[in-house]
């Protein structure tokens, strides 16, 4: 898949209004890093779901690295890419971020089993929503 000509939409969720953490942080961030994760890697979804980010540093129990323009990339990850936010949507309760890619991960090979969210649908978030 070319990267470069495709662009992604992300969308996260003001959590009341003090806002969560990710969203804070996504709001001052140029690039985003985007993850997907196989179903035997379901430890990362659930650190990062079921904590919040104002009271843990989540980054501290995974291994991670900075992409080129300092985004941080999960080492777990099956597969991930990093996108410049081109511009920030609302639509009812989320914001959505549009982004162009700028770096992605080597190809995967064959065909993984994806973690999806019926994997995690029962997961407690981190805070309310």
């Amino acid at each position: 898949m070319d990267y470069g000509r495709l662009q992604l939409f992300r969308t996260l969720r003001p959590a009341g209004s003090g806002r969560n953490h990710t969203y804070r942080v996504a709001c001052r961030a140029s690039h985003l890093a985007v993850h997907v994760m196989c179903r035997d890697r379901q430890a990362p979804a659930e650190l990062f779901g079921g904590r919040t980010g104002d009271r843990v540093d989540t980054f501290q129990s995974v291994t991670w690295r900075r992409s080129t323009d300092g985004s941080p990339v999960l080492a777990d990850a099956c597969a991930w890419f990093v996108g410049r936010i081109e511009r920030h949507v609302r639509g009812g309760d989320h914001v959505g971020f549009l982004l162009s890619p700028t770096e992605q991960s080597p190809p995967v090979e064959g065909v993984p089993a994806l973690l999806r969210y019926s994997d995690v649908k029962d997961l407690e978030p981190g805070h309310p929503a």
